[in-house]
């Protein structure tokens, strides 16, 4: 017990906590029971393609396509998919039909990124396999897609921290490169600010916009951080403008005791609504309902950025795996608080790659996460990696260049793009070279392919009989829903 007396108080809160777990678990089995549904939660950190994911998973539930991995679907076992309704008239609903026509439009555009939760409900009728699946089952199942930011899982782990805390790790990170270099403004302030000095507004709203642009400094290519929380603070939503994003970190101890009325009183007070108000509302109305999760991972981004963001990769991802509610489920599970019971990673933009590195993607992005992989494997969830690119916005070719055979790939680069002094204007096609991967994965952790992957934005293909080109999707589709298919 501190000198607040909090013992009572955090026992108190987690027994809050697990009845409202609880009364959800309650509320979906019982709907289950009649519609049988799996939650799939789709994330991953920015630019990950987390919204063309899921576009192309629909499009290929609906209109099919060559998907061997895909048991159920190569099978005929999938007789049809349809889209229903929103189950949950509180979350929005993932436009796909506004997606796809980007992906299929005279200019052929990639979707807008994901900025706040949504969800998207389609429906597939089935032949079951088993006994009991044919005399009992309905040969329907409901798969209710949500996808939300990854940014906001980083806010998960503000849970177990108060605002002192959570301030004194911030700004001590931010005093280690790379971050240091992008902090400079940000510093100035915290040495201008005194956390004891009275309370005043515009002060608090000044330090939320200055310590959100460093957030913002830090999440740009060059170096690539992805350990960025407050995950809002990037990714607003509907709280743009809000009081609850007008904090910020202070210089202070982590036991740092901040008088009633001072600055770091103000900032502690919106820190804890913060928590209250929009991180957990989100754990225990949508995360903790989940029961399968795709995290999609920009892998070669962190590569190029160099051996720090590739350790900033590591720690985001080992930080949102401690937040999963993972682990086999059961029946008592299913009623009182359903688990994620498979997650699997996915290296996206394997398309960038020719098809000789995509194992040895997988395996770099399987190094990354093997911590979280053996927590997982502990609590009795299955989870997987895979190099994916849900859809292929290039084919290989072979370029002879000075007497060497350069195994490449082909495609028409985005407007704008560019390798060097060349510059690509969105219409013409190009071969590039983008690289090789190591065949030891250990290697590509030590920043040895700092800037040396050579990577542009390519147009959307067009589609080949009504389907979209493809890398692993099939096998992404095996491991996440195949199984519900029995």
């Amino acid at each position: 017990m501190n000198k607040y007396g909090n013992t009572e108080i955090v026992n108190l809160t987690d027994i809050l906590d697990g009845s409202r777990i609880a009364a959800g678990g309650l509320a979906d089995f019982a709907a289950g029971l009649v519609n049988p549904s799996l939650r799939l939660g789709v994330t991953g950190l920015s630019r990950a393609g987390k919204t063309v994911f899921i576009t192309a998973l629909v499009h290929a539930l609906l209109k099919g396509g060559r998907f061997p991995a895909f048991e159920a679907m190569a099978g005929g076992r999938i007789t049809r998919c349809y889209l229903e309704p929103q189950p949950d008239d509180n979350l929005p609903r993932f436009t796909f039909e506004d997606h796809l026509a980007s992906l299929t439009g005279k200019d052929r555009q990639w979707p807008e990124s994901t900025r706040r939760i949504s969800q998207l409900r389609i429906t597939a009728e089935y032949e079951p396999r088993g006994f009991l699946s044919r005399n009992l089952g309905s040969g329907k199942l409901h798969i209710d897609i949500v996808d939300y930011p990854g940014e906001w899982l980083l806010d998960l782990p503000l849970m177990r921290l108060n605002y002192a805390q959570w301030s004194a790790a911030t700004v001590a990170a931010s005093r280690i490169p790379p971050r240091a270099s992008r902090a400079a403004e940000w510093h100035a302030l915290l040495s201008a600010l005194d956390p004891l000095a009275p309370a005043q507004e515009l002060d608090a709203i000044k330090a939320a916009e200055i310590f959100t642009a460093y957030l913002a400094r830090c999440r740009k290519e060059d170096i690539s951080m992805s350990a960025l929380p407050p995950g809002r603070f990037l990714m607003p939503g509907d709280y743009a403008g809000s009081p609850l994003l007008a904090f910020a970190p202070l210089d202070i101890a982590s036991d740092a005791t901040l008088p009633k009325g001072s600055l770091g009183a103000l900032m502690q007070r919106r820190y804890d609504s913060y928590v209250a108000s929009i991180v957990k509302p989100f754990f225990f109305g949508h995360f903790a309902r989940l029961d399968r999760q795709i995290v999609l991972v920009d892998t070669l981004t962190a590569l190029n950025a160099g051996a720090s963001a590739v350790k900033d990769l590591q720690t985001a991802l080992a930080q949102i795996l401690t937040c999963f509610r993972q682990g086999s489920n059961s029946l008592l599970s299913s009623m009182f608080g359903r688990r994620i019971d498979r997650i699997l990673f996915a290296a996206t933009k394997a398309d960038l790659l020719h098809h000789s590195s995509h194992d040895r993607l997988e395996n770099i992005l399987k190094l990354i996460v093997e911590d979280a992989m053996t927590r997982a494997e502990y609590s009795g969830a299955e989870i997987e990696v895979a190099a994916l690119a849900a859809i292929r916005a290039t084919r290989e070719a072979s370029v002879r260049q000075k007497g060497e055979t350069l195994e490449c790939i082909a495609g028409t680069p985005l407007r704008g793009e560019a390798i060097g002094s060349t510059f690509f204007d969105g219409e013409t096609e190009a071969a590039i070279f983008p690289g090789d991967l190591p065949d030891d994965a250990r290697q590509a952790l030590d920043g040895s392919l700092e800037g040396n992957l050579k990577f542009v934005r390519f147009r959307p293909p067009l589609q080949k009989d009504g389907a979209y080109p493809h890398i692993r999707l099939d096998r992404a589709m095996e491991f996440l829903l195949g199984d519900r298919f029995a």
